[in-house]
């Protein structure tokens, strides 16, 4: 069962600092720009994974291939990809025992989310950190802020 109640989203976004965003995008109109952007920001390691791109730099960062070729520990793989693109993404986080992988809005699979489980993976899915990192920074959220 993914982790999409507030809380644990919550949990997630405190503990992990080095993401990897798969579907990343040079064109800054694309929601994977903008999402990559508003995480540095928010003081996230982004690192860009496009096999188009590979080589290139997104946002100040080099963008790599495939999640693989990432030559730093991983976090978070947060996944900008049609449903049907995400196995492979899901079966390289397994194997390299990424501790998260986060579906964005409207990336649905059940079956990639259930095998991530099973393998120890916390799975988000349906959700976009972008619009959970407000919410966890808000006065009435967040009494002590």
């Amino acid at each position: 069962m993914p982790s999409n109640q507030p809380e644990q989203m919550h949990a997630i976004l405190e503990r992990v600092r080095t993401i990897a965003l798969v579907g990343a995008s040079e064109k800054t109109n694309r929601p994977s720009h903008e999402v990559m952007e508003f995480m540095q920001k928010q003081g996230y390691r982004m690192i860009p994974v496009n096999p188009r791109l590979a080589g290139q730099k997104v946002l100040g960062e080099t963008v790599y291939a495939d999640i693989a070729s990432v030559p730093e520990p991983i976090d978070m793989v947060e996944v900008f990809l049609a449903p049907e693109r995400t196995d492979a993404v899901i079966d390289q986080a397994i194997d390299l025992k990424v501790p998260v992988i986060w579906l964005q809005i409207g990336v649905i699979n059940d079956a990639g989310a259930a095998r991530a489980e099973a393998a120890g993976l916390t799975v988000v899915m349906d959700r976009c950190p972008k619009q959970e990192i407000p919410y966890m920074n808000s006065p009435t959220n967040n009494p002590g802020a």
